[in-house]
């Protein structure tokens, strides 16, 4: 876990960046009805979470550099005796000061009545505008309320600035702890992904193989970081296919798209595998094109390279492969340059991982592609979709969807392929589903 001095640290590194003239403003994640009185699971905001640790919902922080009385400050709920017998223990304000190392902590009830005073004297508002319309216009009315009174001396803030342009832009540096709990999220990830493989037979439905996938994370302590998708046959040429209620067919691949959440931080893992225990030589064949080109994509994370060297080398393999089969017709460098191979691959190669799948961060300074640092984390999934209704396709290869992907740590060196655990090659596949 993240020990508290990483938070403090964390939140002294924002006010640094914010400036003594700032006041930074972060509300907690929600409880949402999913029906009549009954939640969805809780699950903290991840800005929130990354600057406090803190797992509650009905909180607010304010970071106020150089304020005398405390630098930082945390309203949330105070402890309630008969609700936590119904919903369990609640930190309440000394917890916060305690456990959280908060300078001081308030009761969320008493929020409209000190944070006007906090906001005051601030020249600057640093806050997620447009994520909350409620608080929003909370925020606007404290703002307001300050504003009344410059005839008595007040003094609003007069610009408000995006948060996102800081604190992004810190999460998308990984500490050491942060790396310790993303590998240990992809090592539970990897061990469901081989359940999975052993567990699966023709004659099974798709909800039957998630099933698998569930009981690993939930034995771990951990949660699906994003619906798992396991499509089969022609289900895995649909990107985002999530129904997973399709019966699994002898001669079929299966498509397993499924990440953990330890610790609220996310894995993304892929892989494609035949239903049977046995690839056919078309599934190979394509099978081994987006391997080759994910294996040139991993070799291209590496600090100094730019975000998009990485897809630009996957591209041009699966291209290159692509021709080889027929399923493309003309040079490398006309279909490179025609972008012919989206017909079979339109999306990118990868993404920021982090405590969102999708996480933070720009992918673009300044109009060009940022380049890549030691700490960052990025997903590499080539793939090849060649759905059923594909016209000017060989019957023999349609209906084959193949994804593969692992999350990868940009190092001083090699690339750090933290979810390796999982095979990935052809011939370790079908061996493991042997031993089944």
């Amino acid at each position: 876990m993240i020990g508290r001095n990483e938070y403090v640290r964390r939140r002294k590194q924002l006010m640094r960046m914010a400036g003594r003239d700032a006041i930074v403003i972060v509300p907690s994640a929600a409880e949402r009805l999913r029906n009549n009185d009954a939640h969805y699971a809780f699950r903290q905001d991840s800005d929130f979470h990354y600057l406090t640790g803190f797992g509650e919902p009905e909180a607010v922080l304010a970071l106020v550099p150089g304020r005398a009385q405390g630098e930082v400050i945390l309203f949330c709920r105070e402890r309630d005796p008969a609700r936590e017998q119904w919903d369990g223990h609640r930190a309440g304000q000394e917890g916060a000061v305690a456990d959280y190392a908060m300078d001081d902590a308030f009761p969320i009830e008493d929020i409209d009545d000190i944070l006007p005073g906090l906001i005051e004297g601030r020249s600057r508002v640093y806050y997620h505008f447009g994520r909350d319309t409620d608080f929003d216009l909370m925020l606007m009315g404290w703002v307001n309320r300050v504003r009344s009174n410059i005839r008595q001396g007040a003094k609003p803030p007069h610009e408000f600035v995006a948060l996102s342009h800081l604190l992004h832009d810190l999460r998308l540096y990984k500490s050491r702890g942060e790396l310790r709990l993303m590998r240990k999220s992809a090592q539970i990830a990897a061990e469901a992904h081989r359940r999975a493989m052993r567990a699966t037979r023709p004659g099974m439905n798709e909800h039957e193989v998630e099933a698998e996938l569930l009981h690993t994370f939930r034995k771990h302590g951990a949660v699906p970081s994003y619906e798992p998708i396991v499509g089969g046959g022609a289900n895995g040429c649909v990107l985002h296919y999530r129904a997973n209620n399709s019966v699994l067919r002898d001669g079929d691949l299966l498509l397993i798209d499924a990440g953990a959440e330890y610790a609220c931080y996310a894995s993304d893992i892929t892989r494609t595998f035949p239903v049977n225990g046995r690839y056919s030589p078309e599934q190979r064949a394509v099978y081994d094109i987006v391997l080759a080109a994910q294996l040139a994509a991993i070799e291209k994370v590496r600090a100094g390279q730019s975000f998009e060297a990485y897809h630009a080398a996957a591209v041009r393999t699966l291209t290159a492969g692509l021709i080889k089969l027929g399923l493309l017709k003309g040079s490398l460098k006309a279909n490179l340059e025609s972008h012919s191979y989206r017909r079979f691959y339109m999306h990118k190669t990868g993404h920021w991982l982090g405590l969102d799948v999708h996480d933070v961060g720009d992918y673009r300074i300044d109009g060009e592609f940022r380049e890549l640092e030691p700490g960052m984390v990025v997903t590499v999934e080539p793939g090849i979709y060649i759905s059923p209704e594909m016209k000017g396709v060989p019957a023999r290869f349609r209906g084959i969807g193949i994804r593969i992907e692992d999350d990868v740590v940009v190092t001083r060196g090699d690339p750090e392929v933290i979810s390796a655990g999982v095979p990935k090659d052809a011939d370790e596949i079908e061996a493991l589903m042997a031993s089944r």
